[in-house]
């Protein structure tokens, strides 16, 4: 079970679950009307280091002569319903279909600890308002800053404490920096 904090504080913080975050996919213009396709997403969790949210928030408080410290998007992924998910429905309402756990399936036991590199599963406090999720390591986006600073104010739910997202950060930039080999061709017979 992982820890979390749920007082607010004034920043956007790594470890940091808001619901209700919107993905735009794209936006279309024809014939004059923009169209936006977006994704709401229930809960994200936010992915950036720390000590980069935490320069841009003093950059944007005291304005300086240079603006390198401000951060022009802050990487978040998805907390799927880890029952959603093994029942193969946590993307069934933007019409993908997923794999279907059923109880005996061990791979779903690496999953619920966390030896896959891929997932990484989060067990909430029994007394608190989040249910067991999962974050798929290749559901990962971009929000821009002013956006996610905004959405903390309203959205916010809890933070996972300092060692748990460390944790989760480490194995996110693990999984992003493995080196895909290519399949190898069938021997002939």
């Amino acid at each position: 079970m992982i820890k979390i904090k749920t007082e607010r504080d004034g920043r956007v913080s790594q470890g940091d679950v808001l619901r209700n975050i919107d993905y735009i996919e794209r936006i279309q213009e024809a014939r004059g009307i923009l169209e936006v396709s977006k994704i709401a997403f229930p809960y994200i969790i936010v992915l950036t280091q720390d000590c980069d949210l935490e320069q841009d928030n003093k950059s944007r408080e005291i304005p300086k002569e240079t603006q390198d410290k401000l951060l022009i998007s802050v990487l978040v992924a998805p907390l799927y319903n880890a029952e959603h998910f093994f029942n193969g429905e946590h993307l069934s309402t933007i019409g993908i279909t997923s794999r279907i756990f059923d109880k005996k399936d061990r791979f779903a036991d690496y999953i619920k600890s966390n030896q896959s590199a891929r997932f990484h599963f989060l067990e909430f406090p029994s007394d608190f308002s989040l249910v067991d999720s999962i974050i798929d390591f290749k559901h990962y986006f971009s929000v821009p800053t002013p956006y996610i600073r905004e959405m903390k104010k309203a959205n916010y739910v809890c933070t996972v404490s300092e060692l748990y997202r460390e944790d989760i950060s480490h194995r996110f930039a693990s999984f992003l920096s493995r080196i895909g080999l290519p399949d190898m061709p069938k021997a002939k017979k």
